[in-house]
């Protein structure tokens, strides 16, 4: 029989091959209930039975909720499930949702943590520190690490802590940076909540994503769109990623109980679309908008603003109109309606302040503007650097596996790393740190790097 190639292959096995084709395998596990401290958002929905800010008939939390939110069990059932619709399963992207992670019990926190890496790992080990070891050579590796967080805890303290469970990737709900609705919508937080922890985690290595949320209560469309540009021209924020959120009224929130009382409107399905079309317009080349539109069952939802699938639309908008977008995942080879030619590669460079610190984002790119790898570079102090990132886009493969129809595996990631060790030695940097999910170690070995005393970081000395 003829081989099929890898985008053969996807059209005629894969089920949803979009889950794949940023080049990793994205594996959610959902952390058991638990109120937030602060108490509750007046958007936020979820009863005692289910995660806060999430509803009993999300999907992930229907998977959990039938195994008791144990953590083992929904790894292993997500392997199984990943590998039923013949998804690669050797490097996994971990996302572990349900709230506020660093809020639960330490004991808590580190028996999940250990739990997820024992299941990958297919055997229990002794301690966490023995699971990352473990899955340093498993079969089905930990590439990428993500907690949803809030951003008052994001202390030092919990950043190192953070670090020590090996999380790569913090996604925090910023909403909107303004503390007027901060205090009218019970967020708990300000903005230099905001900006502190952007600046703890950005120096630690963290890649960040930010929860925009437009159409709140007490906002319009003129200063939530005011509010969205100042995330990149404010060198405080300018996050690495965005999922945008547009406020809907949920059944069971505090908001479905007094929209009427306020004279609260949520935007329509257009006045939606219209305004993330202009948010599009100001995404710099180095952010990457993961998602638009929460997950929430229609019968869920009390205000039938619009669904999940505007994305797709504001997308064909913006392609239709022939808007420049600089967004990542629009150009981003696999996804992009562009040819994903590999001929004529070059290196781009940005350079931008963010938090206090000289960033350099690089990008691999083709004579299209088409995105096939990244590498983000942090300038700590005048003998420090740090990679808070390294990807190559494209179908996923397995660790050994080489493909003709994805970028992966074919010296991209090597490429971006010289270009990065070259930029840090003629800033004077003396030593170069990566923020290393734990089953890519074994990569940064190779490449001449070991791991630092501490044991978090793949670093190299100069």
């Amino acid at each position: 029989m003829e081989k099929m190639t890898q985008q053969e292959y996807a059209e005629k096995v894969l089920r949803k091959p979009i889950r794949t084709k940023a080049g990793v395998t994205p594996l959610t596990v959902v952390c058991k209930p638990r109120k937030c401290n602060h108490g509750t958002c007046i958007y936020c929905p979820g009863g005692d039975d289910v995660p806060q800010s999430y509803t009993n008939k999300s999907p992930a939390i229907m998977r959990a909720m039938k195994i008791g939110y144990n953590a083992k069990k929904q790894v292993l059932a997500r392997l199984d499930a990943l590998k039923a619709m013949h998804h690669p399963t050797e490097k996994i992207e971990l996302i572990i949702i349900g709230g506020t992670f660093m809020q639960y019990p330490k004991k808590y926190r580190d028996e999940f943590i250990k739990d997820c890496y024992d299941a990958l790992n297919q055997k229990d080990s002794k301690d966490l520190d023995q699971a990352k070891k473990i899955n340093e050579t498993a079969e089905h590796r930990c590439v990428a690490l993500c907690v949803e967080n809030r951003p008052d805890d994001c202390s030092e303290k919990q950043v190192k802590e953070m670090l020590d469970y090996g999380a790569t990737r913090i996604e925090m709900g910023v909403q909107v940076p303004d503390n007027e609705i901060y205090k009218k919508i019970n967020r708990g937080h300000t903005v230099q909540d905001v900006i502190d922890a952007t600046k703890n985690l950005k120096d630690a290595g963290f890649k960040i994503g930010y929860h925009f949320m437009p159409g709140l209560p007490y906002s319009n469309k003129q200063k939530d769109l005011k509010l969205f540009k100042e995330l990149f021209s404010n060198q405080n924020f300018k996050p690495d990623q965005l999922k945008i959120y547009p406020c809907q009224i949920i059944a069971d929130s505090p908001l479905e109980k007094i929209y009427k009382k306020i004279n609260y409107q949520p935007y329509s399905k257009e006045e939606i679309t219209s305004l993330v079309e202009e948010m599009y317009k100001e995404i710099p080349n180095y952010c990457r908008v993961m998602r638009i539109m929460r997950q929430i069952p229609p019968e869920k939802i009390i205000s039938k603003a619009t669904d999940i699938s505007l994305r797709e639309q504001v997308e064909k908008n913006l392609r239709n109109s022939h808007t420049k977008i600089n967004e990542i995942r629009m150009r981003e080879a696999g996804l992009s309606s562009n040819k994903d030619s590999e001929d004529k590669l070059t290196i781009k460079e940005t350079t931008y302040t963010a938090s206090d610190k000289k960033e350099m984002f690089l990008e691999c790119i083709n004579n299209e503007n088409i995105l096939f790898g990244l590498l983000r570079l942090r300038f700590l102090d005048k003998d420090n650097a740090i990679i808070r990132e390294l990807h190559v886009y494209g179908n996923a493969l397995d660790l050994k596996e080489k493909s003709d129809n994805s970028a992966q595996h074919k010296g991209i990631g090597k490429l971006l790393m010289q270009k990065a060790e070259q930029l840090a030695i003629k800033n004077n940097s003396k030593k170069i740190k990566v923020i290393s999910g734990i089953g890519v170690r074994e990569y940064y070995k190779k490449l001449g790097y070991s791991l630092d005393k501490e044991k978090i970081y793949m670093e190299r000395r100069f």
